[in-house]
């Protein structure tokens, strides 16, 4: 469970769960098996320091949503100030075997006439980079490389064994790919009954003409630096 000792308050779900930014929503689903979880959860609760967390609660599995505030802690001698930062953290916690669970956050399909997407992945980060004349946008997460990484701590420990798939894909039942540049969707690897996997989603923004690389470098934080962040603000 995410934070469970951070004080929370119950709320109405009142809309679906979305992280605001300059060119749309970006919104998150979830699909178990070949059903994807409603976009209404079933509880939502309000945390300190902004923070909301959803659930969803299902027989084969529990699903959460964490959505935040985010300080990348950027040096401000390198790199320009954002204008805005703001997170999420998905994870799911398997009450039987899992076989294909897909999460995927995305902006709306239709962008501004003037807006340009392009895939800006690259050193274990799955990422895109959306910008006009005034606004640079990065959305970003983790690759298959840095699941692997992560395994033991986000993730399932057996998924260090998988690191073979990243540089061969072509027998590979799992991955992330971009959304039509429109956003990430995490095919994750089979799930046992106990397993977890926590999945960190950063949206950081900066004016267009603010030429240092200070969106990509903030949308790097893992899902534990979050959460730490939240806990350290309750």
């Amino acid at each position: 469970m995410l934070l469970a000792t951070v004080p929370r308050t119950g709320l109405s779900p009142g809309g679906r769960p979305a992280i605001d930014t300059p060119f749309g929503p970006l919104l998150f689903t979830t699909a178990i098996g070949n059903t994807a979880l409603p976009p209404l959860p079933d509880e939502l609760f309000e945390l300190p320091g902004g923070c909301t967390v959803a659930h969803w609660t299902r027989p084969e599995a529990r699903v959460e949503l964490l959505l935040t505030p985010c300080d990348p802690g950027l040096d401000p001698e390198n790199w320009g100030p954002l204008t805005d930062c703001h997170a999420a953290v998905w994870r799911i916690d398997a009450h039987v075997p899992l076989g294909r669970v897909r999460f995927s956050a995305s902006l709306p399909e239709r962008l501004p006439q003037d807006a340009a997407a392009g895939w800006d992945g690259g050193q274990s980060l799955a990422a895109i980079t959306v910008d006009d004349d005034s606004t640079k946008l990065t959305i970003g997460g983790m690759d298959e490389e840095a699941i692997c990484w992560a395994a033991g701590a986000e993730v399932p420990r057996r998924w260090a064994e998988l690191i073979d798939e990243v540089h061969d894909r072509s027998h590979s039942t799992w991955g992330v790919d971009s959304d039509h540049q429109h956003g990430m969707i995490w095919t994750l690897p089979p799930l046992e009954a106990g397993d977890y996997c926590e999945l960190p989603v950063v949206a950081a923004w900066a004016p267009a003409t603010d030429e240092t690389a200070n969106t990509w470098y903030a949308v790097l934080a893992s899902s534990t630096d979050l959460l730490r962040q939240v806990a350290d603000r309750s």
